[in-house]
Order: structure tokens, then sequence, then C-alpha cells
């Protein structure tokens, strides 16, 4: 089961004490997945598609608390593609769909904008800081994903309605988030990427298990990043250590072949001989092991004398 699905299960099993919650949630999710059907007469009823039976059983739930009116649930399967079940439900009675698209304030009592409904959130179902929590909730199990935390940080609301991705955006970034807006082909996508903020957005719907594993996840892809930052940079500071001793060797067998150690300062000397018998050891080491011992500094001063010398004697050319 994909992280979404997890989350979105989690969400569904949320209690819903406040009717003013219940309906900022089911605000979002006629929005985001509710479908209104004219038949002949003007009759008119509400339909909700999911795959996810928990969330259906999330919405029949939200609207038998708030309505305690008869609700059709049907499950189909799509035999032919070996798709997931799909859950329909349906609100017949006219009068209920139409008080149930007035109440969440997507039509007008007279239904005069029925085909030109409104995707703005009326600010009164989301006065109360609850509601607006609830609201990105029903916007989430509605029309949200997640991607694997093990891979990226992406969460994301798809909606094809430009006017309300805008009003989305908004109630969340009122938590001090940073939500953005981009297009996808006829769509428009309300999106976060930052793991930290997905984790706070994640604590504002309620998904608290989900926002465990995801900081679980951060902690393991956060301690592994650590560790093959050090590895990288202990390996180049050792490739560095390599070169700069082969090319001290190279200065080194210059001078004694042609004119001899013995004819150095006794302080380069001392420090050519070691270099020759510890290729592989660092400058700090080559610095414990004179006496008296001297630091990183002094032993890197003493072999760029050392090199100067090969230079001189042709080693440069």
């Amino acid at each position: 089961m994909s992280f979404s699905s997890v989350t979105k299960n989690e969400l569904s099993r949320i209690n819903i004490e406040d009717n003013c919650c219940a309906l900022a949630e089911l605000a979002a999710l006629v929005r985001m997945n509710g479908a209104i059907q004219i038949t002949g007469m003007q009759n008119l009823n509400i339909k909700f598609t999911t795959e996810n039976a928990a969330i259906a059983r999330r919405i029949f739930s939200i609207l038998k608390m708030i309505y305690k009116t008869d609700i059709e649930v049907m499950v189909r399967r799509n035999k032919q593609l070996k798709k997931n079940n799909n859950y329909l439900i349906v609100i017949h009675d006219k009068n209920i769909s139409q008080k149930v698209l007035f109440d969440v304030g997507f039509i007008k009592e007279d239904r005069s904008n029925l085909f030109d409904p409104s995707y703005t959130m009326p600010e009164k179902l989301i006065e109360k800081r609850c509601c607006k929590r609830s609201y990105i909730r029903g916007s989430f199990l509605g029309g949200g994903s997640m991607s694997n935390p093990e891979k990226t940080y992406h969460l994301e609301f798809v909606t094809n309605n430009e006017e309300h991705a805008k009003d989305l955006r908004d109630i969340i970034n009122s938590f001090e988030l940073s939500s953005k807006i981009i297009q996808r082909k006829d769509n428009f996508v309300v999106y976060i990427k930052e793991g930290e903020q997905i984790v706070d957005l994640l604590n504002i719907i309620g998904a608290h298990q989900a926002l465990l594993k995801l900081e679980d996840i951060r902690v393991l892809k956060d301690v592994r990043n650590n560790i093959n930052r050090l590895v990288n940079c202990e390996t180049a500071n050792l490739e560095k250590t390599i070169e700069a001793s082969m090319r001290q060797i190279e200065g080194i067998k210059l001078i004694e072949m042609k004119m001899g150690l013995n004819k150095l300062p006794d302080n380069l000397r001392e420090i050519a001989e070691l270099r020759l018998a510890y290729p592989d050891s660092s400058l700090k080491e080559i610095g414990e092991m004179l006496s008296p011992p001297i630091g990183k500094s002094g032993v890197n001063h003493r072999f760029r004398k050392i090199e100067e010398i090969a230079n001189d004697l042709g080693g440069g050319e």
C-alpha cells in the first residue's frame, strides 16, 4: 500500500465531533471529487467517486452525520482493465442535494449558478482554525497524494479549477507554510516539496502516524547523507594526501639522485627520509615523528622547500 493510501486511511478514521468541521471537510470533498447530476424534470443529485473504501465510508458518515438522509453506496469494478473497486456515494433526494451544495457554498439557494458553481470557500465555513484544518484534510482525501518519502518529498492537491487551487493554497499558507501552484495539462496542482513543511501539513490535518513514519524516514536519510558526506570528504582528503606524498617522494628522489640527501639541511633531510620511509602518512603524522615534533604547517613548509630545491634541479621542467 502506498504512503498516500496509508495516510488517507488514517485520516478517514479521525472522529469529527463538530458539525462545522464536518461541513468544512465536506465542502472540500464536494469541490475535489463531487459531481452534480441533472436528470429530467430538473431532478438533481450529488455523486462522489473514490477508489478508497475508507474515504467512501468517511463521505457516507459525514453526510449521515449532518443530513441524516438516505444515501446509496455502490461498488463497481472494471474487470477489463483490472482496476481497483470504484465506490460511488449518491444522494438521490434533490432537496437534500441542493441543500448540501448550498451549505458548502457551491451553489446559490435559488440554483441560479448551478451551471457555474463557486469553487471559492466561503469565509464563514472556515472562520475557526479547526475548520481550516478540516478543509485541508478533506482536500487531501478528495484529491491529494504524496510521494514515497524514501525517494523524494512531494505532497500535492490536484484540482481542475484555478480559483479553487488559489483558494486552497491561501488556506494552507495561513498556517505559515509556503505551498505553490503549477499547471499540469488541464489541472492545477497545489504542492509542497520541503520535507519539514510536509511534516507540518500532516500535523495540521491530523495524520500523526504518517507524520511519525515520515520523521523516521527523514532521520534515516539525514544520517545516511551525513555518512556519505563524511566518506566523500575522507576519500577526497585521502586522495589529496596520496597525491601530495607522491609529488614529495618524486622530488626527494630527484634530489637524492642529483645531489644526495646528505647535502640538504638537517631539518629538510630528516623530513625527506621520513617521507621515504612512510609514504602513506599524513603531514600531521610526519610532524609527530620528528624530534621535537612540529605542526602540520611546519611540515608543509619544509616540504615546500624540498620541492623548490627539486624544481631548481630540473624537476619542474
